[in-house]
């Protein structure tokens, strides 16, 4: 197998926005009794700035993952996304976001089935023998239905945050519809769809069977994907919380077709679909356990078959309320967080040092951060929220960052030193926290 070597990108210098100075300032006495807290926040809360984003020529923003020099729309986005509250105020933070928007909509112009881009068109691959209809744009070719939503999500926020709709171009309007059209092939996949994808010499979770085609679905109305967001090829191809992703970025993509493009037909068009997926959840998403009652399934293929877990990474069944799916008081919710968040889930691990949600993308026994992160983010309960904090504080393995896993015996040992999205969840939950006065009633 021949796969590309990881060369370097000269991201070249960056200052760092007036706004996200203003909001180290404040952590410096917020968290002033904490201070390995208040480190791990300082080098956290500014890291995508500091080291992975790139100012291009045109005026757009590339921003790479950290130990990988592509560009993930999933990644990109939850990279940034805790900027965005304080973009409102500050215009050197709207253009790095705006930048970004409308790099990613270039690149879904370009290849609305991959994952991840270079900055030019320079022939990098993740493996030059993929077999898949490849760009010299793309680094990666695995169609994740998550991608693009993020990126739609993404353009929501920041208009509802900033009122600005200089990102609503002409190439916005084309990406919508290019979405809105790939979705609805991806619902007939088997009928409508040309997109394989094939990797040879690799694990078998890193490509997809029946000859690339992946294994056979029944129509439900929901959208089939390849990939999961932690890459992983689906088991069963109907995602469920990236369906659910898909439901909730079609609403805010209907206020943005109403209200800035005024296309109401467009608008009436995604409605239809999105009833059209969400029926599909229903029907065939829930799965009646016998000990927690209704709970959201990982995976199905429509044929009644299930993949109950779920995995470290976004969307994922904790994030429901994250992505805006649904609320955290949903009762089926509810109950799937207790299914998840138990050894009932096969990538729950608990271990001397932490305990917590992994990956099939790591070995077991491994944690991830970036799922500790989300439990507190998506938690209904200060306690429970604090707790996260503590735990994500000593298991960094005194680096003064993230990491992607660690081992529930010992955070020493750990995947990817340098993975910006992990730090930037953490730096996001330990922001909240400050905003919600947390740390004062703090008493450590």
């Amino acid at each position: 197998m021949e796969q590309f070597r990881l060369p370097k990108i000269d991201l070249g210098s960056f200052a760092v926005p007036p706004s996200v100075k203003r909001v180290l300032q404040t952590a410096e006495s917020k968290l002033a009794h904490r201070p390995k807290l208040l480190a791990l926040f300082n080098n956290c809360f500014p890291n995508t700035l500091e080291t992975t984003t790139k100012r291009m020529e045109d005026g757009t923003t590339f921003v790479i993952t950290g130990d990988i020099p592509a560009m993930w729309l999933r990644d990109s986005v939850e990279q940034v996304r805790h900027y965005v509250p304080l973009a409102k105020e500050d215009a050197e933070l709207r253009s790095i976001i705006g930048g970004l928007i409308r790099r990613q909509m270039f690149y879904i112009l370009k290849d609305p089935y991959a994952n991840a881009f270079n900055e030019g068109p320079n022939d990098w691959h993740w493996d030059a023998n993929d077999e898949t209809d490849m760009s010299p744009w793309v680094w990666e070719r695995k169609f994740e239905l998550d991608s693009i939503c993020f990126s739609m999500q993404l353009s929501y926020l920041y208009w509802q945050e900033t009122g600005h709709t200089d990102i609503f171009d002409e190439n916005f309007s084309k990406a919508m519809r290019t979405a809105v059209d790939l979705w609805k092939v991806e619902q007939l996949h088997g009928e409508l769809s040309s997109y394989t994808f094939m990797r040879r010499d690799c694990p078998a979770i890193d490509t997809l069977r029946n000859e690339g085609k992946g294994m056979p679905v029944n129509y439900t109305g929901m959208i089939w994907s390849g990939f999961r967001a932690s890459d992983d090829a689906c088991d069963f191809h109907y995602n469920i919380p990236s369906n659910m992703f898909v439901v909730a970025v079609l609403r805010q993509m209907q206020k943005i077709a109403r209200y800035v493009f005024r296309d109401v037909r467009f608008a009436e068009e995604m409605e239809k679909l999105e009833e059209e997926i969400e029926h599909g959840i229903r029907l065939y998403g829930i799965y009646h356990h016998a000990k927690y009652g209704p709970i959201y399934a990982f995976e199905t293929d429509g044929f009644g078959n299930y993949c109950l877990m779920d995995d470290a990474g976004t969307p994922s069944l904790m994030s429901i309320p994250y992505i805006g799916y649904a609320s955290a008081d949903d009762p089926i919710y509810r109950n799937t967080r207790s299914f998840i968040l138990s050894k009932d889930n096969p990538y729950y691990f608990e271990g001397q040092a932490a305990k917590g949600i992994g990956s099939p993308h790591t070995p077991p026994d491994y944690v991830w951060h970036l799922a500790l992160s989300m439990q507190g983010l998506t938690a209904t309960g200060e306690e429970e929220m604090m707790e996260m904090i503590d735990l994500l504080e000593v298991t960094d393995a005194d680096t003064g960052f993230m990491h992607e896993g660690f081992h529930a015996d010992d955070p020493a040992t750990f995947t990817r030193p340098w993975f910006a999205w992990s730090n930037s969840m953490f730096a996001m939950l330990v922001y909240r926290a400050m905003e919600r006065g947390l740390f004062e009633r703090d008493g450590k």
